[in-house]
């Protein structure tokens, strides 16, 4: 097989694509994305969870350096903090770093589309399981394991099988890792109710901690995308911010919601523009507003652990 990561990508896209006809259950679960580009100074602070990632990372780059410290690579590792600290990014930096596609499974979605539209079970878990051992290695990332809780679903479904879908979610967890060409993420947002089958020996047996430290990992993490939005405009549009002050102003939200707040002030000033009025750069004044605006919203809506980072 090549060692050309775009030629890889490019088979894992195709392998990928037949399979997602074979099995349309799934595609709705699930995306495949054969050339990640995010990289670990993509992401802002969470130095902690990004070296454990980058130790995970030598299970491909250099996995006989385990046997020269007389151990072995974790199985799987298991991500756990809120909705919106990072957790994605961790584990699309850690398909960037080792140059593999990058295979994203939601378990809740993967969960309702399987009992919804039914079909044979075994031959779902027999397809995906020969899926991945003719694909070239690859990062699978399963998010969002404690599947009853996640919003998509409800605050409880006491309707649904849940035996019968933890004996699917472990029998495609433990296919996936059995297979040697295949690094394995799992994350959840309620690490305070994860079933403790999924955190043994040969499944999740690294755990990580993905909590930002507040207000430097955010702070961190709105450089970064201040950065990059002034690339994508090609010019500067933030004054000399004070972001420690911003942040600090409300500590309630995400990491993943600062940046929504960041890119609301930005289309703010974008429909300024559409309108012909002046827009001028983003201030801390905006911003501010912006913070307060968002904390008005968010008192008026039901208390959820809702947040990505973008």
């Amino acid at each position: 097989m090549s060692d050309d990561p775009t030629i890889r990508g490019e088979r894992a896209q195709n392998l990928w694509t037949s399979f997602e006809r074979k099995f349309p259950n799934v595609s709705k679960a699930t995306s495949m994305v054969g050339h990640p580009d995010v990289g670990v100074d993509d992401i802002g602070g969470l130095a902690l969870a990004k070296e454990e990632v980058l130790t995970y990372a030598c299970a491909a780059t250099d996995r006989e350096v385990y046997g020269r410290w007389g151990t072995f690579p974790p199985a799987a590792l298991l991500l756990i903090g809120p909705a919106g600290s990072g957790k994605t990014l961790l584990a699309q930096a850690l398909a960037t770093r080792t140059e593999t596609p990058f295979l994203g499974v939601h378990v809740p979605d993967l969960v309702m589309e399987v009992i919804h539209r039914g079909g044979k079970v075994g031959e779902l878990l027999d397809g995906w399981g020969q899926m991945l051992e003719e694909l070239p290695m690859v990062t699978v990332f399963f998010e969002e394991l404690e599947f009853l809780q996640a919003q998509e679903i409800g605050v409880r479904r006491p309707d649904l099988p849940e035996g019968p879908i933890m004996d699917f979610l472990l029998e495609i967890l433990d296919r996936t890792i059995a297979v040697e060409t295949t690094l394995v993420v799992g994350s959840t947002s309620h690490p305070d109710s994860i079933r403790p089958a999924l955190i043994t020996p040969r499944r999740f047996e690294r755990v990580v901690e993905v909590d930002p430290i507040f207000p430097g990992d955010i702070v961190e993490a709105l450089h970064i995308h201040m950065a990059a939005a002034q690339t994508r405009a090609g010019k500067a549009l933030f004054e000399d911010v004070d972001w420690d002050a911003v942040v600090r102003h409300y500590q309630g939200p995400s990491t993943g919601e600062w940046i929504r707040v960041m890119h609301a002030v930005l289309r703010r000033k974008a429909r300024c523009e559409a309108a012909g009025e002046e827009a001028g750069l983003v201030t801390t004044a905006d911003l501010l507003s912006e913070v307060d605006r968002f904390r008005r919203a968010k008192g008026q809506l039901p208390q959820t652990r809702s947040g990505v980072y973008l």
